[in-house]
């Protein structure tokens, strides 16, 4: 585990791991798959509601129905405010394109021009799950099955974990924290990792 800043713990499979995401294969299984939604901040239930008119039509049916019922997000078992679901699965702000590929709404929407906000910082930190304590961030590869393929392509391109998620996390900590953890990164892959690990 590296410490970059003041209070952020970085867990080693940020460097040990390779990925890359493999929309071909996964389809977006991530905004399909899970128990809950995509934890959010206060700020960011804000900022959904905010767009929401912008992508309402992008929306499936069901997750329409299911907005108009309990709103944007609700409170998981745990007390965390993460984005509403609809029947167990998909995301409310998912939607489908040709394929079979299911995206997001709200990225369509950013890349497209038609709103300024990207998405909630979880998503665009995927696979990377950021746990909050009092005194510091613990910052988490989130393993599981469906991004198998991710971590196959990630090899092939030799691409770590932390070298994908360079945009988000520089969104989420800064430049100056990002280089750091490159700077971390670099140094253990020189002292402990063997070629091709």
């Amino acid at each position: 585990m590296f410490q970059i800043g003041e209070n952020t713990l970085v867990s080693l499979d940020l460097v040990e791991r390779f990925f890359c995401c493999d929309l071909e294969k996964c389809l977006g299984a991530c905004c399909i798959e899970g128990d809950a939604g995509a934890p959010i901040t206060r700020a960011e239930y804000k900022k959904l509601k905010e767009v929401l008119p912008a992508i309402w039509d992008q929306l499936l049916p069901r997750a329409r129905e299911v907005i108009a019922e309990q709103g944007v997000a609700y409170h998981d078992p745990e007390g965390e405010l993460v984005t509403s679901i609809v029947d167990g699965g998909n995301c409310v702000f998912t939607c489908y394109e040709s394929g079979g590929l299911c995206s997001c709404a709200i990225e369509k929407a950013y890349r497209e021009g038609r709103i300024g906000w990207r998405k909630p910082m979880s998503c665009y930190l995927y696979p990377v799950r950021i746990k909050h304590y009092d005194c510091y961030d613990a910052v988490n590869y989130h393993r599981w099955k469906i991004c198998k393929c991710a971590e196959v392509l990630g090899r092939a391109r030799g691409i770590r974990l932390y070298e994908f998620l360079r945009e988000p996390l520089i969104e989420c900590y800064g430049q100056q924290w990002y280089d750091e953890l490159v700077a971390n990164c670099k140094l253990y892959i020189e002292q402990y990792l063997t070629p091709g690990d």
